[in-house]
């Protein structure tokens, strides 16, 4: 009976389409490349409300994600190129290919075998000479790419033997970075250029915090945390208290830039201990 509302949903879903293309302005001027950046942003959106933990939220911008899904495969359809039978036939194909411990007779010991597995079959797939790291999409942002380029690299052996390794690497980095900042402040360089010269490569101490934190998101990945999740949540708690800090210093019917460096780590202290008992 579940299966049976579902099916009905999505097929309400799929008319409505259908008329929105047909009857309205809007709808009928989007192509792939416009519907483009706002998918993005509904990703995004996504993102916030799962870090929230707001499920009305999750369900609303799940909701947005799947009328993308549907309008993209509305304009293949109407180009020839495919349709929303050809999207989820060919999810299906694949989630079985790569589930051969599901649907065939593989056999693995934990979810590690599975994603070795995915990576190993995935590789198959690939035409030509196509690198492993060829599909971790250039427009990531940065710290995701990152730790997917690790992820992918892990999956086939390319990792540390005792994840406690990993520190000697963030201690080296950390080191060669701090070099680098004493040379181009001794040269007084960073007065005399731009911030990437022409080139794209940086200067050495852009390169070595680059390496930096590389090593300290391969940490992470060792770990267990995402650290583009990690990060946002310290964003979010950074953007809170310096807001109590803002909202403090009206109060007192002073503005920041009235106050020493000082008096605003007491109320800062006070707002962190805010977000300590709202913890508990």
């Amino acid at each position: 009976m579940e299966r049976e509302r579902t099916l009905k949903s999505f097929d309400k879903l799929l008319g409505i389409m259908d008329r929105l293309r047909e009857s309205c302005p809007w709808d009928r001027e989007q192509s792939m490349e416009s519907l483009r950046p706002l998918t993005i942003e509904e990703t995004y959106e996504l993102s916030d409300a799962i870090l929230e933990k707001d499920s009305d939220n999750i369900k609303k911008e799940l909701g947005d994600l799947l009328l993308h899904i549907v309008f993209y495969a509305k304009i293949g359809d109407e180009q020839g190129a495919f349709d929303i039978s050809g999207v989820i036939d060919s999810l299906c194909d694949k989630l079985i290919y790569r589930h051969p411990h599901v649907f065939a007779q593989t056999l693995v010991n934990g979810s590690k075998d599975v994603v070795e597995n995915w990576e190993q079959l995935k590789g198959k797939e690939k035409s030509g000479n196509r690198s492993l790291l060829s599909g971790v999409p250039a427009s990531l942002p940065s710290l995701v790419k990152a730790y997917r380029i690790q992820d992918k690299a892990r999956a086939v052996g390319f990792d540390w033997d005792v994840r406690e390794q990993v520190w000697d690497k963030v201690k080296e980095e950390i080191e060669e970075f701090e070099r680098e900042v004493i040379i181009a402040e001794s040269e007084v360089l960073e007065s005399k250029r731009e911030s990437f010269p022409e080139g794209g490569e940086g200067t050495p101490a852009e390169q070595e915090f680059g390496d930096l934190i590389f090593s300290l998101v391969n940490a992470a990945r060792l770990y267990n945390i995402n650290p583009d999740t990690a990060l946002e949540m310290t964003n979010k708690k950074f953007i809170k208290r310096f807001n109590f800090l803002e909202q403090k210093t009206k109060t007192m019917g002073k503005s920041l830039k009235d106050l020493s460096l000082e008096q605003m780590e007491v109320i800062w202290e006070e707002a962190k201990k805010i977000d300590k008992s709202d913890a508990e």
